[in-house]
């Protein structure tokens, strides 16, 4: 079973590639974030055309979630419960084959000192609360966690002293996620490989290699003992038109 994670920053910017992405590595879930569509502009028909059914979760140009699966996708839940802002359209769950399954974007948090931050907080604990009561079955939660679990995670740590991302409040609730319960899959395969999936699109920041490593993918644990495979296709932040982000793609052998 093939897992799929990607940040696409733009649904309709992004169309073109995603249709390469699903035919080239047909994963049998795709997690999107920010696909900035407004709900009744969603491309439905067309994902299914491509042999997806999809469900998301919209609020128009800013954030927005979703998911994409070959099977079926039923008990679908819109929502994060405890989040600060719902209406900001960033968590959707639902059962695919077997698995409970969630895509997220976590909050920026723009900076410390800011109530964004506090926000940012709040999602996050509102999300170990949730995995807490998920994480007994076969789950898997992936996204946009606007978190660099460790320093291994970010090009140039002394450069985000004092920044988001990085702070001991952001990454403490990021172990509690896995305390709750689940592995970081990348991690588990790759414990000395930084394994970046965003980059700014300034200043050739992608050319450089200066990235970050914030978009993850979590299996509970039992799930995780079906782990075999765990990557970034940078292919797709490259070429026309790209995302920012990187797909992160998983395999189980389930």
């Amino acid at each position: 079973m093939k897992l799929a994670t990607w940040n696409v920053n733009s649904l309709v910017a992004r169309m073109p590639r995603l249709l390469d992405l699903l035919e080239q590595h047909q994963p049998d879930v795709l997690f999107m974030q920010e696909t900035k569509a407004e709900p009744a502009a969603f491309p439905l028909l067309e994902l299914e055309a491509s042999g997806y059914r999809a469900v998301h979760h919209s609020s128009g140009r800013w954030a927005g979630v979703a998911l994409l699966a070959r099977g079926e996708v039923v008990e679908v839940r819109a929502g994060l419960p405890g989040e600060p802002s719902p209406d900001e359209a960033r968590w959707v769950e639902a059962d695919v084959d077997g698995l409970r399954v969630v895509s997220v974007y976590v909050p920026n948090g723009r900076a410390p000192d800011s109530p964004f931050y506090e926000d940012k907080l709040r999602f996050l604990d509102a999300m170990v609360a949730r995995v807490g009561e998920l994480s007994s079955r076969p789950l898997v939660v992936a996204g946009d966690f606007n978190v660099c679990p460790t320093d291994l995670d970010v090009y140039d740590p002394e450069a985000f002293i004092g920044a988001t991302h990085v702070t001991p409040p952001e990454r403490q609730r990021f172990q509690a996620l896995l305390d709750a319960g689940t592995v970081d899959a990348f991690r588990e395969l790759h414990p000395g490989e930084p394994g970046f999936t965003w980059w700014d699109y300034r200043q050739g920041h992608f050319h450089r290699d200066k990235g970050l490593r914030i978009d993850v993918l979590l299996l509970s644990q039992p799930l995780a003992r079906e782990l075999i495979d765990c990557g970034i296709d940078r292919s797709f932040r490259k070429g026309a038109r790209p995302s920012d982000h990187a797909p992160l793609l998983c395999v189980l052998t389930r």
